[in-house]
């Protein structure tokens, strides 16, 4: 560990500080404060909350497409509500970069709303005990079944295993069971909402307090802006180390693992991993969809205008190299595996930069 030498300016001035009105630093205001509250609440208010919003209404969609379906299930119908799973993902994977809050709380008793909605692998044998059981499907049998509900259990109805499934060979129980899955995941989506929006259970106005007294969430802005940076490292972290990771190589190193792959029954994954990035993307930015407000990218620069550029970079490499795999990822960690290796690669230089040099820069 390096021994940090202070610069006489330095000294003079942290004396200077410690003679100032008998110590006390109450008074004191960072001079960056007004920026950090820009920062903080644009991306709690118009980065995460209006991605929720966006997921609650994909997920209303979905709903209704699967509604749509098992009143009449013919391929148009099963196509039209692929594609609404697939729109209702989008806005998901874009929050991963923000697992915190109450998509994290576990009053619910089950782990949190993200395990209700993302579980993954998809438990079957659960699936087809209450397909078989002859009790009426509902949102709420789905919901006292943790390991079969969500968005990976609906992939699985709509696509089949091997990604095949026609509107022929869906079941009436399994389109009453999507219609009570597509409920249930709408349910979650409106509870994460609810938990963020200052009309409800707020959990923005932490954010939007930071610093202020009495604020047991986020006692100073700097402990927002952490936040922050360490729900993107995490999310950088996961798409290199586990959801790339473990189908190229297997979980502990075995080797290739289509079975570890997720969402690989609607070949989305290269999708997911991409709008991962682009939720690091939108909190680092502070953009979101038409908005264009203040985000970390603001707090650097104003440090360190060189990290901010080359943190910025690193983004735009990541989902490049992801979108540059061809085919589908299934395929590719067989075919393609230089392509898959190199997206690898520069998620991990990213999620590197992003622990080793941007959250120092935000501790200190």
């Amino acid at each position: 560990m390096k021994r940090r030498i202070l610069s006489l300016g330095f000294i003079a001035m942290a004396m200077t500080l410690a003679n100032c009105s008998d110590n006390d630093d109450t008074n004191y205001v960072d001079p960056n404060a007004s920026l950090f509250s820009d920062v903080i609440g644009n991306v709690s208010s118009n980065v995460v909350v209006e991605t929720y919003k966006t997921l609650n209404q994909k997920a209303g969609e979905l709903r209704t497409a699967i509604n749509t379906l098992a009143t009449t299930p013919n391929e148009v119908n099963l196509a039209a509500a692929k594609q609404a799973w697939v729109n209702t993902r989008k806005p998901w994977e874009q929050s991963e970069g923000f697992l915190y809050g109450p998509v994290a709380d576990d009053a619910l008793g089950n782990g949190g709303l993200d395990p209700a909605m993302d579980t993954w692998p998809v438990d079957v044998e659960a699936m087809n005990n209450i397909l078989s059981s002859g009790q009426p499907i509902t949102a709420n049998v789905i919901a006292a079944n943790p390991e079969a509900r969500g968005f990976h259990l609906i992939e699985f109805l709509l696509w089949g295993e091997n990604g095949t499934k026609t509107a022929a060979q869906l079941t009436a129980r399994e389109l009453q069971y999507l219609k009570a899955a597509a409920e249930d995941l709408q349910n979650n989506t409106q509870t994460l909402i609810n938990g963020w929006s200052a009309s409800s259970g707020n959990y923005v106005g932490f954010f939007l307090t930071a610093g202020n007294s009495g604020n047991v969430k986020y006692p100073s802005q700097k402990a927002a802006l952490e936040e922050f940076v360490h729900g993107i490292i995490t999310i950088a972290d996961e798409v290199a180390n586990t959801k790339i990771q473990e189908p190229l190589n297997g979980p502990n190193g075995e080797g290739v693992s289509p079975q570890a792959e997720e969402s690989r029954f609607s070949k989305n994954s290269l999708l997911d991993f991409a709008d991962n990035i682009r939720s690091v993307q939108n909190v680092y930015l502070g953009d979101y969809g038409s908005i264009d407000g203040k985000g970390l990218t603001d707090v650097v620069a104003a440090r360190n205008p060189q990290l901010d550029t080359a943190i910025k970079a690193k983004i735009a490499e990541s989902i490049s190299a992801i979108e540059a795999i061809p085919v589908s990822f299934t395929d590719a960690i067989y075919n393609n595996r230089p392509a898959v290796e190199n997206a690898q690669q520069k998620v991990n230089e990213l999620f590197s930069m992003l622990q080793t040099q941007l959250l120092p820069l935000i501790n200190n």
